[in-house]
């Protein structure tokens, strides 16, 4: 029986007014590192079953998780895929870029790309989150969360998400970003029941 959580525009950042928006690249003082509507809506965090699901292995999707580098900018800022999905990197500028992601639990690797090129590869452990950079441009920044299981989603730009499809019970939710860490809830969700939940997180000093 299918199941989901909805939260409509309810992830809030307190007091922190509009966020910080990206601008054109080109800059290396750009920073996409906490990007906000002007309700508080946030963009960029995952929501992630943490805990409660059964023990049994999840085959991954066969279709691509897919990075761009464009305008010297990684789009998405910050990408959910699953353990061994495979990951593209499509360079969509007239200039040379590399992807370098740095992992703590899985293999690093660090590959150029020329104008128009694609680079392949996958992460095989669970690792959330895996910062990337570009060596040749400093201010290129992203972070790649991996999974284990399918139950993860991103939020939108008015930071709403809806997680699909969770099996009936009792579940540790969580809310990461890269700036204003991890927040975390309980729920318990029935058969055929839809609930709302909001994340609410404050700003840390400096960000």
């Amino acid at each position: 029986m299918k199941t989901r959580i909805l939260v409509p525009g309810l992830i809030l950042l307190l007091a922190l007014t509009g966020g910080r928006a990206a601008g054109p690249a080109k800059s290396a003082s750009l920073s996409q590192d906490v990007v906000a509507d002007a309700n508080g809506g946030l963009q960029n965090v995952i929501i992630f079953v943490a805990d409660g699901l059964a023990a049994r292995a999840y085959d991954p999707p066969s279709e691509s998780a897919v990075i761009e580098q464009k305008g010297c900018m990684y789009q998405p800022h910050v990408i959910a895929m699953h353990a061994n999905q495979k990951l593209e990197v499509i360079n969509r500028d007239p200039t040379t870029h590399n992807i370098h992601p740095i992992p703590a639990n899985n293999r690093e690797w660090n590959k150029a790309e020329l104008p128009g090129a694609k680079v392949e590869d996958t992460f095989a452990r669970e690792e959330i989150a895996i910062p990337v950079k570009c060596n040749v441009h400093p201010w290129m920044k992203s972070y790649i969360a991996v999974f284990k299981q399918p139950y993860f989603v991103m939020t939108g730009k008015d930071g709403s998400f809806d997680l699909n499809n969770l099996p009936p019970g009792t579940y540790t939710l969580k809310a990461w970003h890269e700036k204003l860490g991890t927040a975390a809830q309980q729920i318990t969700i029935g058969a055929s029941e839809t609930k709302t939940v909001e994340f609410v997180f404050k700003p840390k000093p400096g960000v």
